[in-house]
């Protein structure tokens, strides 16, 4: 009999080991070779995707990030954008996902992926061939069918500006392409990422302007789906003059009332910001992200190299090296975080 015990408590100690294989002291653990991540969550479900040289790569999980399924390559892409803030993004739909990536002739490819069938290709979102070779691009899902891309598109001069594209059946096919911005010194930055959310009805997209030398963040507001915007309005009190390109685009949600919050940075700054409210300054840093937890902001950003997360509560934890945070909500207290490490996709689960 004690024979036997010792031997069970051996084969947990195999296990157990087995399954910490990989997780650091603060619970960090490695979904493998890439770079630039991008995660979408449903109930229980993460999607995670990223890029791998000209592959597409995809893993998910099924409770709650804690652990994925070994990588998929949704498809290859000649000449994918997977670096620098410009790689493939998705948004979780009813039963599955959908993903947008982008190569660098400037075309926007459109991945969906339903119940249990495979990934599947269903063509281009772009309706002006090579139009969005900068590779700047988000995408956003009411989590049903309902889903809104944004990208900065040169189909007007040549210059970059702000287009967007909404789809109403996952993925599977797209409108007409609509310039939704187009800045009175002929082009927005052309050097970050713009943000889109969506929530219900109400579609956000923001993205940093270039007004008389300024590279301020600004905002567009639909009510109808994506179908209209509203003028687009800057957003701080301040701005930063810069004849250089920051690479930074900031984040977004948008709260079920239809409430908009930001982030991003001006100058070594970073700011939370709703319009109509002070904004406030939060911290040194760079390659912020934003997300809302049974409504309250979760910020990740990079300060010195580490990626950094900002509860609810005030609280900062240290999450480890990186680059590129993502943050995504799995529950009412619980976020998963990814980024991108030395060319590797690494994740965390934190309890809030």
């Amino acid at each position: 009999m004690k024979t036997n015990f010792l031997l069970v408590l051996l084969l947990v100690g195999i296990a157990a080991a087995s399954q910490n294989k990989g997780v650091d002291a603060n619970g960090v653990t490695s979904l493998g070779a890439g770079q630039v991540p991008d995660l979408a969550t449903s109930g229980n479900t993460v999607h995670a995707v990223w890029g791998r040289g000209d592959s597409i790569l995809y893993a998910f999980s099924a409770n709650r990030g804690q652990t994925f399924s070994a990588p998929e390559v949704v498809g290859v892409l000649p000449k994918l954008f997977s670096f620098a803030m410009r790689g493939p993004q998705v948004a979780a739909i009813s039963g599955g996902a959908c993903i947008i990536a982008c190569n660098q002739q400037g075309d926007l490819i459109a991945y969906q992926k339903t119940g249990t069938g495979h990934w599947r290709k269903t063509g281009k979102v772009n309706d002006v061939d090579t139009i969005a070779k900068e590779g700047f691009l988000d995408l956003a899902s009411d989590g049903r069918g309902n889903l809104f891309a944004a990208w900065l598109d040169l189909r007007k001069g040549r210059r970059n500006n702000i287009a967007g594209a909404r789809s109403t059946d996952g993925g599977k096919t797209w409108s007409a392409n609509r310039l939704l911005y187009m800045s009175p010194d002929g082009h927005v930055c052309e050097c970050c990422k713009p943000s889109v959310a969506v929530q219900g009805r109400q579609v956000a997209v923001q993205f940093r302007n270039w007004v008389k030398g300024s590279r301020d963040l600004w905002l567009l507001r639909s009510s109808d789906g994506g179908q209209t915007f509203g003028p687009a309005e800057k957003l701080g009190t301040g701005t930063w003059k810069l004849d250089a390109c920051p690479m930074d685009g900031g984040g977004l949600a948008l709260q079920k009332s239809g409430a908009v919050q930001t982030v991003w940075r001006r100058k070594d700054t970073l700011f939370a910001y709703s319009p109509g409210k002070p904004e406030t300054g939060l911290a040194t840093g760079k390659s912020c992200a934003l997300e809302l937890v049974a409504g309250r902001p979760v910020y990740a950003w990079v300060e010195k190299g580490e990626i950094v997360l900002l509860t609810p509560g005030g609280e900062k934890r240290h999450l480890g090296k990186g680059s590129l945070p993502v943050v995504k909500p799995v529950g009412d207290s619980r976020v998963i975080v990814a980024w991108e490490n030395d060319k590797e996709i690494q994740k965390a689960v934190v309890d809030l």
